[in-house]
């Protein structure tokens, strides 16, 4: 019960402050989907977001990510740096995929998916490799390859705030990036950006897709 009225405490304050930040941005807080990244986190953790009425769940491991999107339902989410042979895994249970950043990737997505995903392309905003992303270059052609499938969607873009980099420095640019992404592709209008320190200022930007860790489940 201890750990069930600390989840939900601080569960209410982010969807307070989501609310918040929506009503500043002239925006709606339906338009925002929160995800809960449960990575190193215990299956009864997300038994108790299920019954507080979360659905929406983030893993960055296949490995771990499986067994529990196998006991729980919902709609589970893959947003770390993809592997190939983790791929086929991945696809088997995730619905939505936030870090594709490589043709050869999409190539093995679209061999080996059994059911229809939601793809994100991930943009790299530093130049540095080292947390994923596509650059500018090669940020078009991967999405016209996704768009033309007859099984899959194109989402939208994400992106992760280089460490390097003041925060609304890097959201500013993804809504700049955004913006021009959306003149060839006009239907991938979701925006997956902001995490636990930085959702409230990537709301501001335009994100439609916060994923949400340490704030409602606490340290790991």
């Amino acid at each position: 019960m201890k750990r069930r009225n600390e989840i939900q405490t601080h569960l209410r304050e982010v969807q307070d402050r989501i609310s918040a930040s929506a009503q500043t941005a002239g925006r709606n807080s339906k338009d925002i989907t929160l995800i809960v990244v449960t990575k190193k986190f215990p299956i009864s953790d997300i038994e108790i977001l299920k019954g507080l009425g979360v659905n929406d769940f983030a893993e960055n491991r296949d490995g771990e990510a499986a067994p529990k999107a196998s006991a729980i339902s919902g709609t589970w989410h893959f947003q770390g740096q993809i592997q190939s042979n983790k791929l086929k895994s991945i696809c088997s249970w995730a619905r939505v995929i936030h870090s594709l950043d490589d043709a050869r990737h999409w190539e093995i997505i679209e061999k080996t998916a059994m059911h229809p995903l939601q793809i994100f392309l991930q943009v790299n905003l530093d130049g540095a490799t080292s947390r994923g992303g596509v650059n500018a270059d090669s940020l078009y052609p991967l999405a016209v390859a996704v768009e033309r499938s007859t099984t899959h969607s194109l989402a939208g873009l994400m992106a992760i705030a280089p460490l390097e980099t003041e925060t609304e420095m890097a959201f500013s640019q993804l809504a700049a990036i955004q913006v021009d992404f959306l003149k060839e592709f006009p239907k991938a209008r979701a925006l997956s950006a902001g995490m636990s320190g930085d959702y409230e200022i990537a709301i501001s930007y335009g994100a439609t897709h916060i994923r949400i860790g340490s704030a409602i489940l606490g340290s790991r």
